[in-house]
């Protein structure tokens, strides 16, 4: 969902400048000669199992596609549940995803074995939602104190854990009062968190410091109070701008963290593979940005040992900025010349996507055509006639390939607290991972923290409806709405997730990355909680 991009470096993995060292999308066989990575991998199936064979459900709009698909959140009136009706409506929220590096000791605690055996955020948020579970299932007359005795099974944390999962608990405590519009219940637990939460802590306190704002937002919002935060769709024009523009904190946030880039590699090498053979490739980018990928598959079609490349074209899809696109095309133009690669860069900007038309793209039937999407999709979830125009376009044009990257989330649940808890384990990942990649001290890490996901934070918990411009969905989502044009989901090749986990290896962090397999679709995690999706798509002939 926030997608931090960069430069690439030269075909020899050289440094260019301060532009930070990427792997090669090729290896040398025995014989010298370069060739795309085949290694054999073993990657897990065990993420959210689909079956693709049932028939698809007829939806009246987009918005009814959307809906959420996790466990409903229990409603309670003026009594609790029995604890165990509670835990079977929460048994996601506790439940451990399947992940080899996990394992459940006994019938209250689980055991989250990461490197160094340091509990990670994930494991965090579940123990805190047991506590909350324990916690709604007591009669509880006057919740206005967040003192909730723990069990015995939680005094093999140290004293800082301990807060933490009481921090979670208290945090959810909030939610579930919001969504009971009990607001002053709500305020009082906020109060609590605010004192040992900050910008400045460890990931845990970090995450409840900016969930807490945006709980206070939407408290605020709700009772008619003054907004005191409010970035709205203005903000999210500023977020991209920056996105498209070479800055320090993109920079190195796409140096030190390594799903970024295992991302991109592995979206390329689809692309590579669909278009192999041709001499003349033509890519739809929706989403250039700063434009690493394209110095990406630049590199690897300048390398092909075979049948050379005589051009490559790319065409760079935007509705804002397109100075700034521009100015991406300038450098890639220079990228191009210094690898002595034939290239030519166009831009087709609309006001609004319902003008985006085939005739903007230049099409030349010699070409071999491919659309890469990273982090294209998801701002017009919430806009159902845009997305639906694009996709009318982009099959009209048939391209051999379209490599789609998004979010592994569902943050577009109408359901305020499915939503809340989505995201808390989604920002739970990021955060996790910037304690891992970058110092606490880092100022790069802090803006990234503020701008990039408090914002997404506040979005997605203080706003509804239209003013949420925030949306996720996951790849099962996507699948049904690709398949109302005849989509096709295309296995992904042994090289593309090659690419994935080889990038990950030049990490010194990068062992924390998991690699899952749901269908065709790779899913590439912090510490097996998701965090993105990349999955290729062909067009049936029917």
């Amino acid at each position: 969902m926030i997608p931090f991009d960069r430069f690439g470096n030269d075909v020899d993995n050289q440094e260019m400048g301060s532009f930070g060292k990427l792997p090669q999308l090729w290896q040398e066989d025995d014989t010298g000669n370069k060739s795309n990575a085949t290694h054999g991998l073993s990657f897990s199936s065990e993420y959210h199992e689909i079956d693709q064979q049932q028939p698809l459900k007829a939806f009246h709009d987009l918005d009814a596609l959307f809906l959420d698909t996790t466990p409903p959140f229990p409603r309670y009136e003026h009594q609790m549940q029995e604890l165990a009706n509670i835990e079977s409506q929460y048994s996601e929220l506790v439940r451990p995803h399947a992940n080899p590096k996990r394992t459940k000791t006994s019938p209250d605690v689980v055991r989250y074995e990461v490197s160094g055996h340091k509990l990670s955020t994930d494991a965090v948020i579940r123990l805190g939602g047991e506590k909350f579970i324990q916690s709604c299932s007591s009669s509880i007359n006057d919740i206005s104190m967040p003192s909730h005795p723990y069990s015995s099974s939680f005094s093999v944390f140290s004293n800082q854990k301990a807060k933490d999962i009481e921090l979670i608990q208290n945090l959810l405590l909030s939610a579930e009062n919001v969504s009971q519009q009990q607001f002053e219940r709500s305020s009082k637990l906020l109060n609590w968190c605010d004192t040992l939460s900050s910008s400045s802590g460890n990931p845990i306190q970090r995450l409840v410091h900016y969930f807490s704002k945006a709980l206070r937002e939407k408290i605020a919002n709700e009772t008619g109070r003054i907004s005191f935060h409010g970035p709205g769709k203005e903000h999210v024009d500023y977020i991209e701008e920056r996105t498209l523009s070479p800055n320090p904190t993109s920079v190195s946030v796409y140096q030190k963290l390594p799903f970024f880039q295992a991302g991109k590699f592995s979206g390329v090498q689809a692309v590579v593979d669909a278009v192999a053979g041709a001499t003349k490739v033509h890519i739809i980018d929706l989403s250039i940005k700063q434009g690493v990928q394209c110095t990406i598959l630049m590199q690897a079609l300048a390398s092909q040992p075979t049948c050379p490349i005589k051009h490559l074209k790319i065409t760079a899809v935007g509705t804002n900025f397109k100075e700034k696109i521009e100015q991406t095309g300038h450098w890639l133009k220079s990228f191009a010349e210094s690898i002595n690669l034939s290239f030519s860069f166009n831009v087709a900007m609309v006001g609004d996507m319902l003008d985006f038309k085939e005739d903007l793209l230049e099409l030349d039937t010699e070409e071999a055509l491919a659309v890469f999407s990273s982090y294209g999709l998801w701002g017009m979830i919430g806009q159902q006639d845009r997305l639906e125009s694009l996709m009318k376009v982009i099959k009209s044009i048939n391209p051999r390939v379209m490599v789609v990257i998004e979010g592994a989330a569902n943050l577009n649940s109408p359901n305020f607290v499915d939503r809340f808890i989505e995201a808390l384990f989604f920002y739970g990942a990021f955060f996790d991972a910037l304690e891992d990649c970058m110092d606490r001290e880092d100022e790069d890490r802090s803006i990234t923290e503020s701008v990039y996901m408090g914002n997404g934070i506040w979005s997605i918990v203080a706003t509804e409806g239209a003013e949420r411009v925030i949306r996720n969905v996951h790849i099962n989502v996507w699948r049904k709405f690709f398949a109302r044009f005849g989509m096709k989901e295309t296995e992904l090749s042994m090289s593309s997730l090659y690419q994935a986990n080889l990038v990950t290896g030049i990490f010194s962090c990068g062992n924390s990355c998991t690699f899952d397999m749901d269908g065709n679709c790779l899913i590439i995690g912090w510490k097996g909680s998701p965090i993105q999706c990349i999955s290729a798509w062909k067009f049936s002939s029917g």
